[in-house]
């Protein structure tokens, strides 16, 4: 399965493309996303690019993360992040590596202080098996790796019936599933920002609206195959 969106931000319009494929063989799968910039964020960004790679195993119809894999790059610079996860010792190994000029300037390798059998990929791909009564408002704790930031803690938010207006204003009417996915960053104006998604039937999100941006509004991606 192959999906691309167009990502644009408040004022400034299009500002990148993100494309996203899905793979699975027998018992195995992967999942691959990749980003990149373009227009006026491509030359003040010194052309970034970020990919996520998730590999695993799928046991009774869901995807189980075994590997989870962050490459960031930017001008000279590259960033990756590899996480490696032992479901029998229930323990998640990181590292860290970074570059400029092709030479290594930092090198890491942790242990994470909690262990979960989802990345942020496979867990958006899981929502629907993990949440099963999707009309239920209320808010789930769930956990992946790749957010230790908030100690690997993500929190979706099914709302209630009187706040869909407010979701099909934002993100268009249809017959979507809507939540919202509360991030931890400080990128955001408040201490949190809250990602709100309208999610087909085939599980796949037509339109996300990241809200709570400092200045500049609202970051949009908007699926278009």
């Amino acid at each position: 399965m192959d999906v691309k969106y167009k990502v644009s931000f408040g004022i400034f319009g299009q500002m990148g493309i993100a494309n996203a494929h899905l793979e699975t063989k027998g018992n195995t799968y992967m999942i691959d996303i990749g980003m990149k910039a373009t227009g006026i964020a491509k030359a003040l960004s010194h052309n970034r690019k970020e990919r996520h790679i998730s590999k695993g195993h799928i046991l009774k119809g869901m995807y189980i993360s075994d590997s989870y894999k962050v490459i960031k790059t930017y001008g000279k610079k590259y960033i990756e992040k590899t996480y490696h996860i032992d479901h029998r010792k229930k323990r998640v190994t990181k590292e860290y590596l970074k570059k400029k000029n092709g030479k290594i300037t930092a090198e890491e390798h942790t242990v994470l202080d909690f262990y979960s059998r989802n990345d942020l990929l496979t867990l958006y791909f899981n929502l629907p098996k993990m949440i099963r009564d999707k009309s239920k408002a209320g808010i789930y704790t769930l956990s992946a790796v790749g957010a230790e930031r908030q100690k690997g803690l993500v929190k979706i938010k099914i709302p209630a019936s009187k706040e869909i207006n407010v979701y099909k204003k934002t993100l268009g009417k249809g017959d979507f599933w809507y939540i919202t996915a509360i991030i931890y960053q400080k990128i955001f104006s408040s201490n949190k920002g809250e990602l709100m998604l309208a999610i087909e039937k085939d599980g796949i999100a037509q339109k996300a609206v990241l809200k709570d941006l400092i200045m500049f509004g609202d970051l949009v991606a908007e699926r278009i195959k």
